[in-house]
């Protein structure tokens, strides 16, 4: 199999299960706290047809990856309604980030299959095959992915779910400022985060700000993998 399309394969199957579960996780959230508004839409789903967006889970997080820059998507947004919410104020953030803690579960469930799946390599007779090397490259994307999902998104910058959080614990007139900055969406991660970077050297927030604790978690899931990988079956 070409090498290109290998790895791309390898990637797009774990980005999108990554990117709608974390969309969901915001509808299941919302409708415990008491908004359906997600469960009325029928987004209260893992079918991905019915989240993907073509641009934001296909086409820009697989440009990216072929340029070696930072992958990064988005999905449909989940509909929430935050005056449908118990409490409105602190559901929000509850809501917002059960996306993120639900990137942090999946790599958690990740790791530990990358781990069984060593371990029952390393205990067959034959050599991996291309079938095991295309699973174990699935399973290491889809670590790796979710713990950048997560903490990419707890950037304090709209629309990213960290602004949500960041918006529920000010007072009320810099939480209202900070609410206007929301207008501007995704121009503003657009400028932030591939404009400026490509245009001004040395400016690289991704790198500076959260690829340090994204490489520093991920040590640890993997070390996760190769404990279960060594004490499985014992």
């Amino acid at each position: 199999m070409n090498g290109t399309l290998f790895q791309a394969a390898a990637l797009i199957l774990p980005l999108i299960f990554a990117i709608v579960f974390h969309e969901v996780a915001h509808g299941w959230a919302a409708r415990y706290f008491g908004d359906p508004t997600a469960l009325e839409a029928r987004r209260l789903t893992l079918n991905p047809v019915r989240h993907v967006d073509p641009i934001g889970t296909v086409i820009l997080p697989g440009m990216l990856a072929l340029a070696h820059l930072p992958v990064f998507g988005w999905a449909k947004p989940v509909p929430v309604n935050p005056r449908r919410l118990d409490h409105p104020r602190r559901d929000m953030m509850l809501v917002a980030a059960a996306g993120p803690a639900s990137n942090l579960l999946l790599a958690g469930l990740g790791a530990v299959l990358l781990g069984l799946l060593a371990r029952a390599s390393a205990g067959a007779s034959a050599e991996p095959g291309l079938a095991t090397g295309f699973a174990a490259l699935n399973l290491i994307n889809f670590v790796t992915i979710n713990v950048f999902l997560a903490l990419f998104n707890l950037l304090p910058i709209p629309p990213f779910d960290g602004s949500h959080i960041v918006e529920g614990v000010l007072p009320g007139p810099l939480r209202r400022a900070y609410g206007r900055v929301r207008m501007l969406g995704f121009a503003l991660v657009l400028i932030l985060l591939i404009v400026l970077p490509t245009l001004i050297q040395g400016f690289d927030p991704v790198g500076t700000v959260v690829r340090p604790p994204v490489d520093w978690l991920t040590g640890h899931y993997f070390a996760l993998a190769e404990a279960v990988a060594g004490t499985a079956g014992r």
